[in-house]
């Protein structure tokens, strides 16, 4: 469904992505982990053209196009397949939970506010939110807005959820509610990149574990595959350092 090929980004001299493979199948719970600074974030940005990368192609469908030379029309058709979930939720600060979602429904894919409404409303409910539909960010809690960050990306129907670090900013009491929202939408069938350092959601729900360092895909497998037969040397001292320090990998 989706495949991205040999992508490269810099910030100035500063080389980020050095030729990233990615394959991504429908109903694939894709979980990258890697040390900060690793690229993680910068990978999802491109493929949501948040960010352009200087070299690469993407095929999504028939959707064919290089990163670089992608149109504004191939741009607007690869967004509207996709939903970004941001680390820091993104929310309108002036706008209640349900025109969070609505908004970019309404202005941005053009349709009609009364559709827009139910959606939104369909999405609020799904991930437990049906009776903050009036409520301001500031009236919810971090795990309460990135739930609304959530339902507005399912709210668009993308045919990919990207998540950057979707629990990161939250206290640890709350990261638990948000998790279970993902699992929930990973057991419909929905199709997701996860960028995250959960290794029990990735343990729990991803079908593959790509482990990115300095810009590359070191290593990538099921989690099964990862977590107790990791192969190269990075990926093991990552693994020590996250899971626990007396973790005991054998080569």
């Amino acid at each position: 469904m989706l495949e991205i090929n040999n992508v490269h980004k810099s910030f100035g001299k500063n080389q980020i992505l050095k030729g990233v493979d990615l394959n991504v199948e429908k109903g694939d719970i894709i979980v990258i982990l890697g040390p900060s600074g690793s690229g993680k974030t910068t990978l999802l940005r491109c493929i949501n053209f948040l960010e352009r990368a200087e070299e690469g192609t993407i095929n999504f469908d028939e959707i064919h196009t290089s990163f670089k030379g992608a149109s504004k029309q191939d741009i607007s058709r690869i967004r509207k397949r996709t939903g970004f979930v941001f680390q820091n939720y993104n929310l309108f600060a002036n706008k209640t939970a349900l025109q969070n979602v609505t908004e970019g429904l309404i202005v941005g894919r053009k349709i009609p506010k009364d559709e827009a409404i139910r959606r939104g409303k369909q999405a609020l409910d799904k991930v437990g939110l049906s009776d903050r539909y009036d409520y301001y960010p500031s009236q919810l809690s971090g795990g309460q807005q990135q739930r609304v960050g959530i339902a507005r990306a399912i709210a668009a129907e993308p045919d990919v959820i990207l998540f950057d670090e979707p629990t990161s900013a939250l206290d640890p009491e709350l990261v638990g509610e948000v998790l279970g929202v993902m699992k929930s939408l990973a057991k419909e069938g929905a199709t997701m990149i996860v960028v995250t350092h959960e290794m029990g959601f990735a343990q729990d729900v991803a079908n593959e574990v790509v482990f990115m360092d300095g810009g590359v895909i070191v290593e990538k497998g099921t989690p099964s595959e990862l977590f107790s037969r990791p192969k190269d040397e990075r990926t093991i001292q990552f693994l020590k350092r996250i899971i626990r320090e007396d973790f005991d990998y054998s080569i």
